[in-house]
């Protein structure tokens, strides 16, 4: 219904797959889903152990990939000829099957069912030793036969006369020699002959060098060689072709042989990979049946450390059909339900378990839903898609089923999610699956306490470390342990009792034992850390710039002098040779200061007014008149 990436199962999947050796084994392990026959299944667990047998008796079987084979014959198969190296990969697993057959000869030793699929490999010995002989080092070998041994004898032959001849020219015409040596060029043996001595060495003109002063000459005393040599070639590729022909054909006619080699190959590597599974997860086989009762003993989670992993006892037997499984947060809960599933899911898969004994009922499905579902590419909150997940559970979920849920009717408004949690777990009771379910809501406790065929059971915590102990106690209910952690971290004792007393009421603050109040302290008093300054920048704008002083623009680096201070906007004036304009206060940069240029009574209307004007201002001082200011932006 789902997929398997939320209890882990996938992770076990991936474990398995890296122990086989074969493709096919790998695609079955993709595709493996629960046995339902009871029959099959206790084979399959039978299967394991014995592979765990003769793994730790015999060591690991000698297996190889079988996908190259498949190729081959299909190249066999339709009658093209096979090379070399394809014969000598044949050879190599047919070599592999016999060692399989030697390690599965020795499993009958010790009587271990496995070792009777010897009898269903086939080694083909006479076509493994008739590849040895004829094929070596990707090539087929001189002594393949008798003919091809004398064809090669007599090419090495003519070879070596061709360069005796070309040696014999070389020292009676020396001097016509540009080098001391033959070479071969173009597959024919050549004389270095100087250029202007061309017409003296008889032969045929084969190559010449770079700058065209060396002609590379075949001596005609040579060229009756390299036909005979060309002759023989033909002769010795004819053979060769023979020889594989002859060879394929022998492999063609053991295809239904080597067919059932790797099916046999394909089969022991998923059987074996079973068992070198368990011997990485130190797993047992488990007891299966059809009771509708689960027993673990010492269960451990399959991914995690076995060194740091606290053992899990579970049982669920007899009348009880659900588990309600409450206690703090990282307090183990998860963990729990995933642990009990996996196993569950192992072991109906022919696997072994992760447990000291078990014992497990067979499910004709496994449901489950865990963790944070929220999808927004359907628009889906946590809560929307938990509901329709648990909605699909209880369309599918019969008597048979095996239910998991965490943290039951979380997500939305907590009265309304204890309601749904309660209505939930009824119907999985009406329906009679065995299920498990983790919470935090007391009134799903009360109903479970009060409800047939439905038990408590809380993580274990130890109040005084403030430490979950991540084991299970079936039958009691557990708490969320939230007070006293908040007394542990030293809340004050008025603050938890009013606490306590909203959760659960005057009287359930008698039952809670704080700590001595000597150790408490009186009240949350307030510790100020920090607190907010109010920004000084516009102090700061105020009396950066003064007028009179030199500044200088940019991007322009042009030289100007405040004639107006910066104004609430962060802008100011400054007095260019031609004109004043307004800038901004981020643009200009302080060279002189106005004290540094300028006596203290210093009249700047000289530097920014015109004559006119001042003298309009110095009448208005004197007298009344009618003449106006101009603006001189």
């Amino acid at each position: 219904m789902r997929t398997e990436r939320q209890i882990e199962f996938d992770k076990i999947k991936e474990i398995w797959m890296d122990l086989t050796m074969t493709e096919q084994a790998r695609e079955n392990i993709r595709e493996l889903t629960i046995f339902l026959s009871e029959g099959e299944l206790k084979k399959q667990l039978k299967d394991t152990t014995h592979s765990r047998d003769m793994i730790e008796k015999l060591g690991m079987p000698p297996l190889q990939n079988v996908e190259e084979m498949k190729e081959i014959l299909m190249t066999a198969e339709k009658g093209d000829c096979l090379t070399p190296y394809q014969l000598e990969r044949v050879e190599k697993i047919l070599a592999s099957v016999r060692r399989l057959k030697d390690y599965l000869k020795r499993g009958k030793a010790y009587e271990n069912p496995l070792g009777f699929y010897e009898e269903n490999l086939d080694a083909l010995d006479e076509l493994r030793e008739e590849i040895c002989g004829q094929i070596r080092s990707g090539t087929v070998d001189d002594y393949a036969s008798k003919e091809l041994q004398q064809l090669r004898n007599q090419m090495a032959k003519t070879e070596e006369q061709m360069r005796q001849k070309a040696e014999q020219v070389m020292r009676s015409q020396k001097e016509c020699m540009a080098d001391h040596y033959c070479t071969l060029r173009n597959g024919r043996i050549c004389v270095p002959v100087k250029k202007e001595c061309r017409m003296k060495v008889a032969g045929s003109l084969i190559d010449k060098s770079s700058t065209g002063n060396t002609l590379f000459v075949e001596p005609s005393g040579v060229g009756k060689f390299f036909e005979e040599l060309q002759y023989l070639k033909i002769s010795e590729e004819n053979e060769i072709y023979r020889i594989l022909y002859t060879l394929t054909a022998m492999v063609a006619e053991s295809e239904e042989a080597m067919k059932e080699n790797i099916r046999m190959i394909e089969k022991l590597d998923f059987i074996l990979s079973k068992g070198k599974l368990s011997i990485d997860m130190d797993a047992v086989e488990p007891s299966v049946n059809t009771a509708r009762r689960i027993v673990l003993r010492d269960a451990r989670h399959p991914l995690m450390d076995k060194k740091i992993n606290v053992p899990l006892q579970f049982e669920m037997e007899g009348e009880t059909r659900g588990i309600v499984i409450t206690g703090p947060n990282t307090g183990g809960k998860t963990v729990t339900i995933k642990t009990v599933m996996l196993n569950c899911m192992m072991a109906q898969c022919g696997l072994h378990v992760t447990c000291r004994e078990a014992d497990i009922c067979m499910n004709t499905s496994y449901l489950w839903d865990i963790g944070d579902g929220q999808n927004l590419t359907e628009n889906l909150s946590t809560f929307s898609a938990h509901i329709k997940n648990v909605l699909d559970i209880l369309g599918e979920a019969d008597r048979d089923s095996f239910v998991i849920m965490d943290e039951l009717g979380s997500g939305t408004d907590p009265a309304e999610g204890m309601g749904i949690a309660v209505t939930i777990l009824e119907e999985l009771r009406k329906k009679e699956c065995l299920f498990l379910a983790t919470t935090h809501y007391p009134e799903v406790k009360d109903y479970a306490e009060r409800t047939p065929n439905i038990v408590n059971a809380r993580m274990t915590f130890d109040k005084k470390s403030l430490k979950p102990t991540y084991q299970m106690i079936i039958g009691e209910a557990g708490e969320s342990c939230a007070f006293y952690i908040a007394d542990r971290l030293g809340m004050p004792n008025e603050m938890l009792e009013r606490a306590v007393r909203a959760a659960y009421g005057q009287e359930a603050v008698k039952n809670y034992q704080w700590k001595k109040k000597e150790q408490l302290r009186p009240s949350c008093k307030r510790k100020r850390i920090s607190e907010i300054k109010k920004s000084g920048r516009r102090k700061e704008l105020d009396t950066k710039y003064k007028i009179g002083d030199s500044v200088m623009i940019y991007p322009d680096k042009k030289i100007g002098i405040v004639c107006e201070p910066v104004n609430e906007k962060g802008v100011l004036r400054v007095q260019l040779p031609d004109k004043k304009i307004w800038m901004n206060h981020k643009r200009v940069k302080l060279q002189i200061a106005a004290e540094k240029l300028y006596p203290e009574d210093y009249d700047f209307s000289i530097l920014f007014d015109t004559v006119k004007n001042r003298k309009i201002r110095h009448d208005m001082e004197r007298k009344y008149t009618e003449e106006i200011i101009e603006n001189t932006d």
